[in-house]
């Protein structure tokens, strides 16, 4: 999978190797940009799940969340 953003950083295009063909898919953000390397250096694989905030415009490094305890209160 291959990642293009232009300069406005508001549309991105992915383009996806399914086996017989590419699929093209196009993204363009309504309010707001894209969170998008600006050289070299910032340039890293990403997760899926990384990528599905990517795509809702969100940062790709978003907080840990908190883990749920197993253990029960008493009252």
């Amino acid at each position: 999978m291959f990642l293009f953003c232009g300069r406005s950083s508001t549309k991105m295009k992915v383009l996806y190797w399914e086996g017989d063909g590419f699929v093209l898919l196009y993204k363009r953000l309504e309010n707001g940009k894209f969170v998008w390397p600006r050289n070299k250096d910032e340039v890293r694989k990403i997760t899926d799940q990384q990528f599905r905030w990517l795509l809702e415009g969100r940062k790709i490094e978003q907080p840990r969340t908190i883990k749920k305890s197993n253990k029960r209160c008493a009252i």
